[in-house]
């Protein structure tokens, strides 16, 4: 089939082709045309700019190199216009629009013309004729066929400056790239091209700077709405603009390759300076008498006018001893490496010694930098030295001004992988103050985190005792990523979220070599599931004979019963749920937070980041309605519904799991408690009676079961998604209660009953049919018609599905985009590249959860699917085979077959 599908692309993109071709000839035919006219008038200028949609990098324009890196020679085509302009009586701009492409010289007429004129003729492209066959006069006369007196001619025409000794050289390629070096030298070229066609960096910024803070706009500029945009937006230079600078990464650095802590050369002067000293201590040891006295010669040093001086008696072997101890003490105790921060300053002027404020990748613009959740993330360090980074050395600088790339040290034990470097000017912070210095404060480095780092390790160091620098390696790994998640779990193990398989080993990598420096023991993968229920085709009957998913329940001695029915949610209220998270958790906040501050106004309510995401892997989707506007939008989605759920609004009680989830608690009976809607927009009961207390408690322990439920469902305790349990009743025995409150027994009744509840939210979803939805990845692969059989192969041996191919315009590639499950995965991307020998490489962002239709109890019970299976069904069932794995790793209950087929052993004879 990929071959039936790949030939039909292969005809689409020849059609494709062919039209593009008559395309770019009709085009090419109206451009000689003008190019004709243009140089057939006098008085032409300039030659129009010319629409240029196929084109992207054009040598006419400048932003081509042609260029040799083994005979280091470049050029671009401006280098020749500007040499045969005179020549040809022609403007430069005229005659670099014309040296390339098929654009010849009439030898009769001395005119440019195109290749509608050549009538027959075989003429030589300008290209050929004015640039290549140059080169190749220099390559023959040089390397193929050596000739001395052509060789002295092309460096006499091109007025080279190389002596005759060098001429005279039997090395080819030394004269030749003596020849190239000057005549087209690459490093000039290149440094010339970065010149007139990056833009500086006040032009840049202008443009770049607004994606930055705000990705998401769409204008091309934005005007500045303060004083730190508008220096970023400048690049402002000036003492008092504000400083900031960028480290997009640190980097190690032998201490000895310092610049400060490198051997420096002897000056004359100071040669000139020991031969005094020197002088001076021998007249002194004549004068004493002390002629043992060893002296040691200087060797001849050069005059600044460049005459030599005689040698000079150096320093004693005293002085020379101490010397030498001196600059052992210097340098001999610094060993090792330093980090330095690869840095670029976008406004301001950072000096030398100042104190700067680094502000972390995981610091919040939108939150003050006095808030709990930033101060974490902002520390102060000090701008030890300032490097410019020429080449592979550093030379030493006491100030770097705006638009400059540099190298800071000081940054080390507080800046671990990127951040942005803030101060209010270029003296630096006069006093840490977060308060007056709250409009300097930026971040740069943060991560634009779209999706929710979704696979999970559990980590332990292999000796025990360095379980400590573990914790502390996790923190500083959480600090340096913006894309990590680190957590202690209930059970103790230490947990580490990463974005995918790749994201895994770059952090285990840094963990072990740079934060924690300890030998790590990993976890395999673990990838969460979710647990919910459908209504299948054939289904047993109910268990309690009514209605399908209801349970009776009862509490310790039947003192509270109770009758609870799970039923599916309906797909468009799920939907609508799913999509609105982020507004439940914040309707939840701002409940609390108001309790709080009626509680005591002294209480500063603690704001949570909407853009945080919790430990269960839930991905948090851009709402689609305000939080004022949650309760009425689901209200209408549940009355389009209808049926039961058009009145469920008012008798909501929670969400869940962890009360944000789309699982529903809904109470039915006819004195049913305050619904969440009314108890997240006003304040708790007061002064109710004894009997509506104890009706409230066991709510809220009903409540406690239910979260219980939906946190850890019954397949393979994941979190429950897309169900709504209704309680239809809820009987207490007060007289019971009270005798069991006398006998100080309560605690044995509510933790029965909360029991209760949770095993019968469980089993009202068994009661349904049964199924585990997978986490998905969204898998972008880029690949060409020749391998993309092998793509489709690859995507559905992982139990993937393809759902988008398109063909990129004016390319042989295809564009796939498929669903595959995180937990199948793990090596996708080296089979991938294997499979396809490099020509297709995955790009995988996590993108939810989805249904895997398959019941995981499913067993054969049909005549027909007795007779195709077998009692013993052997096809592989892949929900079963997902449900043990994950309950076999958190020590649950497997029902797994030991023995297949259990024989009588034998012994055979030889």
């Amino acid at each position: 089939m990929g071959s039936f599908f790949a030939g039909e692309r292969m005809e689409d993109d020849l059609r494709w082709r062919e039209e593009r071709e008559r395309r770019l000839a009709k085009k090419k035919e109206a451009h000689a045309d003008e190019v004709d006219a243009t140089l057939s008038k006098a008085d032409a200028d300039e030659f129009q700019e010319k629409d240029d949609e196929d084109i992207y990098f054009a040598p006419e324009k400048g932003n081509v190199i042609f260029a040799s890196a083994i005979d280091g020679w470049g050029f671009r085509i401006g280098k020749f216009a500007h040499l045969y302009a005179v020549k040809l009586g022609m403007k430069e701009a005229n005659l670099r629009t014309v040296l390339w492409g098929d654009f010849y010289l009439d030898p009769k007429t001395k005119r440019v013309i195109s290749y509608k004129h050549l009538k027959g003729r075989v003429l030589k492209p300008l290209f050929v004729q004015f640039v290549l066959e140059n080169i190749w006069a220099v390559y023959e006369a040089v390397v193929l066929k050596p000739d001395s007196e052509r060789v002295a001619k092309i460096v006499s025409a091109l007025s080279l400056k190389i002596p005759p000794r060098e001429l005279k050289s039997k090395d080819t390629r030394y004269l030749l790239s003596l020849i190239f070096s000057q005549w087209l030298s690459l490093s000039t070229c290149v440094i010339q091209t970065i010149v007139d066609i990056v833009p500086p960096p006040p032009s840049a910024q202008r443009v770049r700077i607004p994606k930055m803070l705000y990705p998401d706009i769409y204008e091309t500029t934005i005007e500045p709405k303060n004083k730190l945009e508008e220096n970023l937006f400048a690049c402002d230079d000036r003492p008092e603009a504000y400083v900031v600078a960028l480290v997009s990464k640190m980097f190690a650095v032998p201490v000895e390759e310092l610049p400060e802590n490198k051997k420096r050369p002897v000056t004359a002067e100071e040669l000139r300076e020991r031969g005094r000293t020197a002088r001076e201590a021998r007249k002194a040891a004549e004068t004493n008498g002390d002629a043992d006295l060893n002296i040691v010669p200087v060797p001849l040093s050069s005059e600044p006018d460049g005459t030599a001086s005689p040698a000079q008696p150096s320093e004693t072997a005293a002085e020379l001893k101490q010397g030498g101890e001196n600059v052992a003490a210097e340098l001999g105790i610094q060993t090792g490496e330093t980090l330095l921060g690869f840095a670029r300053i976008y406004s301001g002027t950072i000096a030398r010694g100042s104190t700067i404020y680094c502000v972390l990748p995981k610091y919040n613009n939108t939150l003050p930098p006095s808030h709990p959740r930033n101060q974490s993330h902002i520390v102060t360090a000090k701008a030890e030295r300032l490097y410019t980074m020429m080449g592979r050395e550093l030379v030493e600088v006491q100030e770097v001004r705006a638009g400059n790339v540099f190298a800071i040290k000081g940054l080390e034990g507080k800046v671990w992988r990127n951040a942005t470097l803030c101060a209010p000017r270029s003296v630096g912070v006069q006093g840490p103050d977060l308060e007056r210095d709250k409009e300097c404060l930026v971040n740069l480095g943060g991560a634009l985190r779209t999706a929710a780092p979704i696979v999970r390790v559990a980590l332990e160091p292999a000796v025990p005792a360095d379980l400590p620098k573990l914790v502390n390696g996790l923190k500083l790994l959480a600090q340096a990523d913006p894309c990590v998640e680190t957590f202690q779990q209930q059970t103790g193990e230490h947990v580490i979220m990463t974005a995918g398989e790749l994201h895994l080993e770059r952090c285990l990598k840094d963990l072990r070599e740079r934060f924690a420096r300890v030998e790590i023991h990993a976890s395999k993968p673990i990838v969460p599931f979710r647990e919910t229920c459908v209504k299948g085709a054939e289904m047993a009957p109910p268990k309690s004979g009514g209605k399908r998913g209801t349970v009776y329940g009862a509490s310790v001695h039947n003192l509270v019963k109770f009758t609870i029915r799970a039923s599916p949610l309906p797909k468009p209220i799920w939907d609508f749920l799913q999509d609105n998270l982020a507004v439940i958790r914040q309707l939840h906040r701002e409940s609390r937070n108001r309790d709080l501050s009626q509680r005591n106004t002294n209480i500063e309510a603690v704001e949570e980041d909407p853009a945080e995401i919790d430990i269960q892997g839930e991905l948090y989707k851009p709402p689609t309605v305000e939080p004022e506007q949650f309760w009425s939008a689901l209200e209408d989605i549940c009355k389009k519904c209808g049926g039961e759920w058009a009145s469920i609004i008012d008798r909501i009680v929670a969400f869940g799991p962890q009360k944000v989830g789309t699982s529903l608690l809904v109470d039915l009976r006819k004195t049913s408690s305050k619904s969440l809607k009314a108890r997240l927009a006003t304040n708790k009961e007061e002064n109710v009676s004894e009997e509506r207390q104890i009706v409230n408690d066991f709510d809220g322990y009903l409540e406690t079961g239910f979260q219980l439920a939906t946190l850890q469902g019954p397949l393979c305790a994941e979190p429950v998604e897309g169900l709504a349990y209704f309680v239809e009743s809820l009987e207490i025995n007060y007289a019971g209660l009270e005798e069991e409150r006398v006998q100080n027994r309560m605690a044995q009744v509510t933790g029965s009953f909360i029991s209760a509840v949770r095993d019968a939210c469980r089993n009202g979803l068994l009661d349904w049919s049964p199924r585990l939805m997978l986490a998905m990845y969204t898998c972008d692969i880029q690949a060409s018609t020749d391998v993309l059989g092998k793509v489709y192969g690859v995507v559905a041996r992982r139990r993937g599905r393809i759902v988008a191919e398109e063909m990129r315009e004016g390319t042989t590639f295809f564009n796939v985009r498929a669903l595959l499950p995180v937990v199948e995965s793990f090596g996708f991307a080296d089979d991938m590249r294997k499979r396809t020998s490099g020509a297709a490489s995955p790009q995988l962002i996590f993108s939810g959860y989805e249904l895997l239709d398959e019941d995981p109890f499913w067993v054969p019970t049909t005549e027909e699917e007795l007779e195709d299976l077998g009692e013993k069904a052997d096809r592989s069932n892949v929900a079963k085979a997902y449900m043990d794995a994950v309950r076999e790793r958190k020590g649950l209950f497997v029902d797994r077959k030991i023995v297949e087929h259990a024989e009588k052993q034998r012994t055979l004879k030889r």
